[in-house]
């Protein structure tokens, strides 16, 4: 595999990126953030993960809010 070092989302899964936002933001504040019905009705990882895998609009507002949070820490 290529290295990219100027790429913070290199290597990073989906579900690894969900993951951690649930754990930091929770799912209640999660769906404040990014309105989407996987976040708000019946929220899982699994159902998330279908549903962001389909919808290109929604997961790239999960990984902009991903990047926001890595240039937090």
């Amino acid at each position: 595999m290529e290295e990219q070092p100027n790429n913070p989302m290199h290597g990073v899964k989906l579900e690894q990126i969900v993951t951690v936002l649930v754990k930091y933001y929770g799912w209640e504040n999660l769906a404040d953030r990014v309105p989407i019905n996987c976040f708000i009705s019946n929220p899982s990882i699994k159902s998330s993960l279908k549903f962001l895998r389909r919808t290109p609009w929604a997961r790239d507002k999960v990984e902009a809010l991903y990047m926001d949070l890595l240039k937090k820490k």
